[in-house]
């Protein structure tokens, strides 16, 4: 019984494994004969020594600590241990999927803009992904003096960061104030170069950046909807048309309130008006008048040359039957 717990004296693996933590330390514990290392897929176990690294593991599945482990271990520089009294040493656990985190500013960024003295309003949101590359970075930056790290702290430190960089990469790339989302990608991509030198000294680079909408203030935003409404129709007057056609079929102009009822006599006034201009300016047609028929009436006598009856409608007197034409 004795031989069974020293097999399975301990087990070094990562307990909790959560998709929101990138690292996970397993320390101060004694690795005793007959210890495993469970590895599960997505997972790299880096063994330290004095906080240097002595070995990587990186393929899933479980490694015998006295037959597979330490005989790997022992020929690095400075891992030297027996199990006679068992050892101290601290492995490092790393979640090595790539993260997508979902973003979004918290405040609207004031993005300057001609003809608005304080700036334009603007927020903006996205994901972004991001995954370990460097494990002596991370470990130098970060695990020194962390037992884990979560998604969450890798969040704080990009929107720390992220106002600064929406506001010099939507100057840069923006080419319309009014509609970013046409320059979103190349907003991205500059966005995405900068984070990446911002957080690549722990070890983590930005594998991708992402901006799925813009929103401006909702004044603005009418003016924006309006004016793709215009350019959608295509005219002015094509535009009034359908404006009171939809007022009328939804009942605000007949049978509404008295300031609909004046807006929708105004709309009409304003329709009519358009139109009056239209065809003042239309150029004046001739008039081509239409010329009677070869012996028509002009070839017709007005009174009956038999019986002087006056003549009517027919070819033929109607007192006499005289032929007239």
């Amino acid at each position: 019984m004795s031989f069974f717990r020293n097999q399975f004296a301990n087990v070094v693996e990562w307990e909790e494994f959560r998709d929101d933590v990138i690292f996970y330390k397993w320390k101060n514990r004694e690795i005793k004969r007959g210890s495993k290392l469970i590895l599960r897929p997505g997972q790299d176990a880096i063994f330290l020594n004095n906080g240097n690294i002595e070995g990587v593991f990186q393929d899933d599945g479980e490694y015998d600590i006295e037959s597979e482990i330490v005989p790997f271990l022992s020929t690095l520089k400075g891992f030297k241990f027996g199990f006679n009294s068992g050892m101290r040493v601290e492995v490092l656990f790393v979640n090595t999927k790539e993260f997508v985190v979902k973003w979004g500013t918290k405040n609207a960024i004031n993005i300057p803009t001609l003809g608005l003295p304080g700036g334009m309003p603007i927020r903006a949101n996205g994901t972004f992904q991001f995954k370990i590359n460097d494990y002596v970075s991370l470990i130098d930056k970060v695990a020194g003096i962390k037992d884990q790290y979560l998604v969450e702290d890798v969040k704080i430190r990009i929107i720390a960061v992220l106002d600064q960089l929406l506001m010099k990469w939507i100057v840069t790339e923006g080419k319309d104030m009014f509609n970013l989302q046409a320059n979103a990608f190349d907003i991205a991509k500059g966005i995405k170069e900068d984070l990446d030198v911002q957080i690549v000294d722990s070890g983590i680079t930005i594998t991708g950046f992402q901006i799925m909408s813009f929103s401006y203030p909702k004044e603005v935003q009418d003016m924006i909807n309006k004016n793709a409404s215009h350019g959608m129709v295509g005219n002015i007057d094509r535009y009034q048309q359908i404006s009171m056609i939809d007022g009328m079929s939804s009942g605000k102009m007949a049978g509404g309130s008295a300031a609909s009822d004046m807006a929708g006599m105004a709309m009409g006034m304003n329709y009519a008006n358009k139109m009056m201009e239209k065809m003042d300016k239309q150029p004046t047609q001739d008039v081509k008048v239409s010329q009677p028929a070869k012996n028509e009436s002009k070839d017709k006598p007005n009174f009956c040359p038999n019986c002087g009856t006056k003549v009517g409608e027919g070819n033929f007197c109607s007192n006499c039957g005289q032929k007239l034409v």
